[in-house]
């Protein structure tokens, strides 16, 4: 089962995050839905009635009076509906809902609907961690209605933090999976995930080693998020600091590139999706030293070779994974990523700049562009569990092409 055929009814509240609303509703479209779009009137100054209603191919409502006098009845939209959804939901709004103050066309069908409501909060993050909102979103929950959390990033006051209404893609994939009987965190549920993460140390001799910055964070954000939508995860790391707590997460730690990719084909032929995270050294000194080298004279020469290629070895290997990589760039960024996209026969690669404060190794944060042969999407910078949300969001809907 699917969207297709539903009847999805999309409410709008006054804030910024409503500009958002016309890519929902082509999702929702695109995939078959019928959408009726309704709306405060506080909306309307950030989104036109006209541009809705031309995506929606139904006219748009926010008062209970249509121009010519006639009656927008809130009892029939709301038993039209298969679901609801409130995005973005503002403080005011929200509040509305669970006191039963209605005192608009928004909160009147609300209050008449007998159908599932989703709630994607949007607000300032004061506004967003205040007692009073957190209660009224407990109290949301408790009538039955699923919170699809604000995410963080830059608000409209210029702030960053925890506010920002969640992603049109991820609001759709919550619908979708409503549907489709199982919840948003089952949607991996049956399907075996391998994710490569953190760096690889090649030893020069036995205390010193080439390497790089790489922590594991993004990998084990990404191990975590595809645990929490049911996967099962096989997590290969290189020396990372990072711990992995959950015990459906099988983790197998490695040191150089030539045990990662033998400990990667000890499972690839039994894997649905591969993410290789890892930050592989490219090169391996060709001598590895039995005893420590010591420091005799001023210049000291190791001659290096390369180390095999894990990603493009497990894109010549594929047969039915669904295979993702990362690029790391400092210079023609985009040119790259693609260029490394058909060349190791991926199905997507998720860019990183070194150029972008905040992504990249040792942050917490990172910001991306997903590239696949026909798409590209750009993210701002976000939390690494954000980021993993992002890219496993992105998986899913190409799985579902």
């Amino acid at each position: 089962m699917s969207v297709s055929g539903k009847k999805v009814l999309i409410a709008v509240s006054g804030g910024i995050a409503a500009y958002k609303i016309h890519f929902l509703i082509r999702n929702f479209i695109k995939k078959g839905a019928e959408v009726q779009v309704i709306m405060t009137a506080d909306a309307e100054h950030f989104v036109t009635k006209l541009s809705l209603s031309t995506l929606s191919k139904k006219p748009v409502y926010s008062d209970f009076y249509g121009d010519n006098g006639s009656w927008n009845s809130h009892v029939e939209l709301a038993l039209w509906a298969d679901v609801m959804i409130v995005a973005p939901c503002t403080a005011n709004t929200l509040s509305k809902m669970v006191h039963g103050m209605c005192d608009n066309l928004l909160i009147a069908t609300y209050m008449s609907a007998k159908c599932p409501v989703f709630i994607a909060p949007a607000m300032d993050l004061d506004m967003y961690v205040h007692p009073s909102t957190k209660k009224n979103l407990e109290l949301a929950e408790s009538f039955g209605h699923t919170i699809i959390p604000a995410e963080n990033g830059e608000l409209a006051s210029g702030l960053v933090g925890q506010g920002r209404m969640a992603e049109p893609e991820t609001i759709f994939n919550v619908v979708e999976h409503f549907f489709n009987g199982e919840s948003h965190l089952e949607s991996l549920k049956g399907k075996t995930v391998l994710i490569t993460a953190g760096p690889t140390y090649e030893a020069i001799d036995p205390v010193r080693f080439i390497g790089n910055h790489s922590s594991g964070k993004m990998g084990f954000s990404l191990a975590a998020e595809a645990s929490k939508r049911g996967a099962k995860v096989i997590l290969i790391s290189g020396p990372s600091s990072q711990l992995i707590r959950d015990k459906n997460i099988e983790l197998h730690r490695v040191t150089s590139a030539r045990e990662m990719l033998s400990k990667v084909f000890e499972f690839y032929d039994r894997i649905d999706i591969g993410i290789a995270s890892a930050a592989v050294a490219d090169y391996a000194p060709k001598e590895v030293a039995k005893e420590k080298i010591k420091k005799n004279d001023e210049n000291l020469t190791i001659e290096l070779v390369k180390n095999p290629d894990i990603l493009k070895t497990m894109g010549e290997k594929k047969t039915h994974q669904f295979l993702v990589g990362f690029a790391l760039e400092t210079q023609n960024e985009e040119e790259n990523a693609k260029g490394k996209l058909e060349k190791k026969n991926l199905d997507m690669i998720v860019l990183n700049s070194l150029r972008d404060e905040g992504a990249g190794f040792k942050n917490d944060t990172n910001k991306i562009k997903i590239f696949t042969k026909t798409d590209k999407i750009e993210f701002n910078l976000k939390s690494k569990d954000e980021v993993a949300r992002d890219i496993l969001n992105f998986i899913e809907n190409q799985l579902l092409k």
